[in-house]
């Protein structure tokens, strides 16, 4: 189990590699973006193994790869969204958008409809999850910055 969970993470971190280079991120942050990418991957799996939603672990895997984003961002003093975007892309529900798109071609319109609210609602939780760690972190920030002067 542990080593399909790491194998896994290993294959996101491939994908999120190729990303990063097709995106041109350079130097020592193409490392760190893969990485992040297999942070998150690894935590969605995880925790649906643990039979868990399909939308809590993409959450979960959401905040975790935007936390480390944000904690990246600020060590290698880079825009967060160099690690994020990459980042972001093995938990996006593509599959789900290609089945919707299936059905309703097929003329499976309920199949289509439910597919398509699910995958709908997993891309919104991606959304929800990044603002909210976004959020968070600038409040942060702010009373960082206050306490400093």
């Amino acid at each position: 189990m542990i080593n399909n969970l790491l194998l896994n993470s290993l294959y996101a971190l491939m994908a999120t590699l190729c990303f990063a280079i097709l995106f041109n991120i350079r130097g020592k942050n193409i490392f760190f973006t893969s990485l992040g990418g297999a942070i998150g991957w690894f935590v969605y799996i995880f925790t649906l193994q643990h039979s868990i939603s399909k939308i809590f672990a993409i959450f979960l895997g959401s905040i975790a790869l935007s936390i480390y984003s944000e904690i990246a961002a600020r060590v290698l003093k880079a825009p967060v969204t160099i690690f994020l975007i990459c980042a972001i892309i093995p938990l996006v529900p593509g599959a789900g958008m290609y089945y919707t798109m299936l059905e309703s071609t097929k003329g499976n319109i309920d199949t289509s409809l439910g597919i398509g609210l699910e995958t709908l609602s997993l891309a919104v939780t991606i959304a929800v999850a990044t603002i909210l760690v976004a959020s968070i972190t600038k409040v942060i920030m702010s009373i960082k910055k206050i306490k400093n002067g």
